[in-house]
């Protein structure tokens, strides 16, 4: 059984003064005027919280969104572009001019920082991810604060987060942080919106409390690309995997990281998955299904044992080997994504079958399970 990471030893949100590393991610909206230039007073005051609490001896890691938004006025963009190439062209301009905000305002405390760019690839591959994590934590061991954002210049449609809050809880897993803290225009998660009388959600204990709200979408700016249900994801994929979260607004940063009561609180629980295996549940794109017989069914939701073709009873779409798809009992109900070791083309002729029979009849390389456990997670 695959082993995971032990929860963290912040349990609330008055713990948070005592953590020892801590990400907090930053979206457009608190950065960038609605011109979509970079709000200097805005990103020095964040800068004048975050070094303080760094200065007193907490690791700090910034996952900034502001990239795209920052390159649109250089290049006479009047809004956020909607293809690729385009937002792509932009983040390249505005990542430069970015950084160099941050490079200023945080020199001002003494403080140096180091420019971390990031794919989806750079956190579900193996070697990557070593990578990734040797150059963090080596940045920490420098004093520096890494200042990390998506590659939006070379990053694919198919290997985007889709928006840095889930990258912040992906690099909280990967730095395993204490706690991850998302910060917006919004100062906590309500139960409506609160322009309709909705009132404050001070923490969120269990899945079980979000059923209820009525959770809305983008902020005020209008700049970014995740709204409070993408903050709200990502806050639940984080403290079920062991990161407690706190969700609110940049103006309660100090408030925040000080311990006070501000903010709506995710508590951890549950041990720490890899990042990889993260990825795999909240936020792979799958590319098919796998319906299984009530036998598989139970082996697969022990989450100790490998998908075997015997248990196959009918695929759904068209993939490749190592594409991530959804593994369902005979009715549709998802009960796991995996990564598959052979394509859609390939499978039909394998259902129901051994894979000592399987071996015999096509070869020693269909003698194998089609899901492995290692690549597979229970949702």
């Amino acid at each position: 059984m695959r082993a995971t990471h032990q929860p963290s030893g912040i349990t609330q949100r008055q713990d948070l003064p005592r953590a020892s590393r801590i990400v907090v991610k930053v979206g457009s909206s608190s950065l960038t005027t609605l011109a979509g230039g970079i709000s200097e007073e805005a990103l020095s005051s964040l800068v004048d919280r975050l070094a303080a609490v760094n200065t007193a001896g907490t690791e700090l890691i910034l996952v900034s969104s502001g990239a795209i938004a920052a390159g649109l006025a250089p290049l006479d963009l009047g809004r956020r572009p909607r293809d690729l190439a385009t937002q792509q062209a932009a983040a390249s301009v505005g990542q430069g001019l970015l950084m160099a905000k941050y490079t200023q305002a945080f020199s001002a405390h003494g403080i140096t920082v180091g420019q971390v760019l990031l794919t989806a690839d750079d956190l579900i591959r193996r070697q990557q991810y070593a990578n990734a994590f040797r150059a963090l934590n080596r940045l920490l061991a420098l004093g520096v604060v890494p200042i990390v954002n998506e590659n939006d210049t070379v990053a694919t449609h198919e290997i985007r987060f889709g928006d840095n809050d889930r990258l912040a809880a992906l690099v909280a897993h990967l730095v395993k942080a204490d706690a991850l803290l998302l910060l917006s225009d919004i100062d906590a998660v309500y139960d409506a919106p609160p322009n309709a009388g909705g009132v404050r959600v001070p923490s969120i204990e269990r899945a079980e409390d979000l059923e209820a709200l009525r959770i809305g979408s983008t902020g005020s700016a209008g700049l970014g690309t995740g709204g409070m249900a993408t903050k709200v994801e990502a806050a639940t994929m984080s403290a079920e995997s062991g990161i407690p979260t706190l969700v609110t607004s940049t103006a309660n940063a100090a408030a925040a990281l000080a311990g006070q009561d501000v903010g709506t609180w995710f508590s951890a629980r549950g041990g720490r998955r890899s990042t990889r295996m993260l990825w795999l549940a909240h936020l792979a794109t799958t590319q098919g299904r796998l319906l299984l017989d009530p036998g598989a069914v139970r082996a697969v939701a022990s989450g100790v044992a490998s998908l075997l073709p015997a248990g196959i009873t009918g695929i759904n779409g068209s993939f490749e080997a190592g594409d991530a798809v959804e593994i369902t009992d005979g009715s549709g109900l998802v009960i796991a994504r995996g990564l598959v070791n052979f394509s859609s083309a390939e499978l039909p002729q394998m259902l129901g079958r051994s894979t000592h029979e399987l071996g015999e009849d096509l070869g020693s390389s269909y003698e194998r399970a089609v899901v492995h456990v290692d690549d597979l997670v229970v949702v």
